[in-house]
Order: C-alpha cells, then structure tokens, then sequence
C-alpha cells in the first residue's frame, strides 16, 4: 500500500477512535449508569452484524446473543447509526407501548426521512398525529365491512388471471400483486389491472430501500428507493388533484375512499389536511397496507404446505363457508366471523414468521427502565423475536401450535405483530379481513407443494424465502 494513504488512513481511524472513545466518556460521565451492552465499530456500530444476520435468515441472533450475554430486559448497541437501548420481553414492550409522547415518541431511520421528505417537518408531524386519530374511523371493522365483497372479488380476478391453469408458480410476487391490487382499490379506488401494475415495480423499489443505508449513489436501493417515491408521489399527486376536482363537482362520493376522506377531513380549526402530506401518507398506506400482508400471506402459503394436518383443518373450514354460498355470492362479515381456526393458524404463522420485525422510539426525557438509565435523545427498539420465540413466553416457541389463540390467547405483550400502544398498527383489521380473503380463495381451488424443500429464509427488511416460495399447484377436483 503506498504510504502516504497508509499514513491517511492511520490517522483517519485514529482521529475516529479518539472521538469515539472522549464521546464514550463524556456519556457515560453524564449517564453512568447506560444499560449493559457495546456500541461496535466507530460510526456504523453494530449495524452490518444487525442487517447481516436478517440477510442470513437468522434476525433473532442479533437479539438473543446479547441478551443472554448482557441482560434479558435491556441492553445498548449503535446501530443505523444511532446510540440506541433495546429493550426486550413483554416487560419493556408495555413499557414502551405504555410511554407513548410521555417518555418516548416514534423515531425513523435516515433513510426513512429522505425517502419521505415531509415527515422531517414539524408541520407533517401534527398532521401524522391527526391522520393517526383518523385512520381508526376508516379502518375499523365497521367500516371495512363494505370492502369484504370487493376484496373477494379482487381476489378471485387474481386466482384466474395468474393462478388458474398453471402447473408452477412462485408465490411471493404473486401474494404482492393481489395485496397491492386490494390497497390500490380501499385507498384509491384504482382498480384497473393495467393501472396498478405501473404502480406496481417503483413500489418494490420503494419497499426495498425504506430501511437500507442511506447511501445516495447510483445503483444502491437507497437511490432506486428515492427515484421510485418521487415517481409515486408524483403520480399521486395528479390522482389527488383530479379527485379534488371531481369532489367538488360531485362526481366523487365523500365516503369512496381513503383519499377523499382524508381530502374532505379537518381538524379543530377547520384547516384541511396538505396536499403533500396526504400524497405522503397515502404512500406509507400503500407500502403498509401491502408489503406486511404480502409477506404473511407468502408464510401462510409455505407452512400450509409443510404441515398436511394444519391445512386439512383450514381447508375443513373454508370448504364450509364455501358450500354455504350461492354461485356467485361474495364472502361477507360473518363469513370472516367463522374463519376462526384460519386466522389462529395466521397468528401462528406471524409468530413465526412476524412481517414486521420491529419498531424505534426516541427517548424525549431522561428516565430509567429496568434500573438503567436511558438519556434524552437515545433512540430505543423493540423487536418482535424477544416474545413470539421466548419460551417464557410461548412453550416450546419452535413448534407450530395454531391453539395457543384460542380461548383469551397469549398474554398481554408477548404477540405483537402489528405492534401496540397508541401505536398500534391501524391497520390490522384491514391485514385480517385480506388475508383471509386469499386464504378462502387460494385453499378452495388448490393445494399445493414446494419446489424448494430447504429454501432458505431472508429479512431484508420483510422477511421473504430467498426464491420467492415456487411452488407445484394441485388443483382439487371438482
């Protein structure tokens, strides 16, 4: 190596590690009593360990490695660059959940922020929090009902446009199309197949560099994930403009969608909601509302076909509800009411295999969780794995067991795939009724077998099978 860049590079780290070492100190002066853990490498910390082990198909080593070395109820790393506390077990989610804008408030990623330009100002901040108190009243159960026909007839569409007459087919591309038809139709009324797939490849893009390093080079996901959400959000500005238009001569009815909701919503002083922001949101929506429930829908898929016993019970159910219906009928709300036994195994399967591996906080006070001390400013993470595969939390957490839902279900805070709090994800009624929707469809006409018996598992940032789940279909004969 020359040595003039050997000298430079000597120095580099050396200036890095003095300035990590005198900021150690100074924290720990200020905060002596930070919870167990390390803080890794100078600047990236410990995020390549905590990405690469998703990227392996392990995400819970990350946790119970550190865990068991520093503490089962907190412990500090550095990672997406931040100095952050995770805390684990049903213990520190309550806590969290519970300190909601009292001792902790929601925290994104950098690249989170970048992609989604408004979400760093104050403005879009309030207007996050009105649109929080109002995606409760459209997403509640009530509400949904109305959609349950339309979802089932997306869904059957879907089975004869790209399931229907084919010997293979690989499912994770698939559960995303119908997923992504669906959000398109509840939140924007596009039902077009033609209109929804030019949505469809920029919000792969979109989804896979939502959390990445952000890196603003060209050919990195953080760059293909910006250049797809100004190509969206470009797009839903034209659809927000029009649809103002058309509310305002009455060709749009108020309650058509989520967009002329949010259009026609205002707050306390009668201000509406920006245009922008309302493009943002939606946005998030349509990631949220397809991207988790594609995934769970994939996991469905790959677990009915391992275990024959769970899916001849799913197919039990669901082939009574299906000899209950008229030629022609669509499902309804107390068709979904007797999927019982389906939605246990989908819980199981979320326990397992959780779409959503997590979230972040930030500390905005000083306060102490489990005897140690977490500083203003820190940023906190709880992740799905310190639960849904402890077993003190679930007996036996490797085994496939859909009857731990049944009666009251597991306790308080150990099952928590769609988060909870006031933040709760608002979306989980919406992410039951689709799911179940594809599970009547897909179990009455097939079953099916893997391709790929040993294919291996990912998190990048969704969990996925690396091949995207090929399977064999085999129709059931009529």
């Amino acid at each position: 190596m020359d040595p003039i860049i050997l000298l430079f590079c000597t120095i580099f780290f050396a200036a890095i590690s003095l300035g990590v070492l005198l900021y150690s100190k100074n924290s720990n002066a200020s905060h002596p009593n930070l919870p167990p853990g390390r803080m890794g490498l100078p600047l990236i910390g410990e995020s390549l360990e905590y990405l690469l082990t998703g990227r392996k198909g392990y995400p819970e080593k990350f946790l119970n490695d550190r865990m068991a070395k520093y503490s089962s109820q907190v412990f500090k790393t550095s990672i997406l660059g931040e100095s952050m506390a995770v805390v684990c077990g049903a213990a520190g989610n309550k806590f969290l959940f519970s300190n909601e804008n009292k001792l902790v408030t929601a925290w994104w990623p950098d690249s989170v922020n970048k992609i989604f330009p408004s979400s760093t100002q104050t403005s879009s901040k309030e207007e996050s929090k009105k649109m929080r108190k109002m995606l409760p009243n459209f997403l509640k159960p009530e509400a949904l009902q109305r959609y349950i026909g339309m979802m089932d007839n997306i869904a059957q569409r879907h089975f004869e446009a790209s399931w229907e007459g084919k010997q293979e087919i690989t499912v994770f591309p698939l559960a995303k199309r119908y997923t992504f038809w669906v959000a398109c139709k509840v939140f924007l009324s596009i039902e077009d197949p033609e209109h929804v797939s030019k949505f469809a490849d920029p919000f792969n893009a979109l989804a896979s560099g939502i959390i990445s390093v952000p890196i603003n080079l060209p050919g990195t996901p953080f760059r293909r994930a910006i250049n797809a959400s100004e190509l969206i959000r470009k797009e839903l500005m034209a659809i927000i403009k029009q649809r103002k238009i058309d509310l305002a001569e009455n060709k749009a009815a108020p309650n058509k969608d989520i967009l002329s909701h949010m259009l026609l919503a205002t707050d306390e002083n009668g201000q509406y909601l920006n245009e922008l922001n309302i493009a943002d949101r939606i946005l998030g929506l349509l990631i949220g509302g397809h991207d988790t429930a594609s995934a769970a829908i994939t996991f469905i898929i790959k677990y009915l076909a391992e275990l024959p016993d769970i899916y001849n019970e799913v197919y039990k159910e669901q082939m009574q509800i299906a000899r209950s219906k008229e030629p022609g009928e669509l499902l309804n709300w107390e068709d979904i009411q007797r999927m019982k036994y389906s939605w246990n195994v989908a819980c199981e399967v979320m326990r397992l295999a959780p779409p959503l591996q997590g979230a972040f906080r930030e500390a905005i006070t000083d306060f102490t969780f489990s005897g140690f001390s977490i500083p203003k400013g820190w940023k906190l993470h709880w992740n799905v794995n310190s639960t849904h595969k402890n077993v003190e939390c679930f007996p036996e957490p490797e085994k496939f067991d859909p009857t731990r839902f049944e009666g009251n279900g597991p306790a308080p805070y150990t099952f928590v795939p769609f988060g909870g709090g006031p933040r709760m994800c608002p979306g989980k009624e919406y992410a039951r009724l689709e799911i179940l929707v594809f599970m009547h469809n897909v179990i009455k006409r097939f079953n099916w077998e893997k391709l790929l018996p040993d294919e291996k598992i990912i998190v990048d940032p969704l969990p996925m099978p690396a091949k995207g789940l090929p399977v064999r279909l085999l129709p059931h004969k009529p």
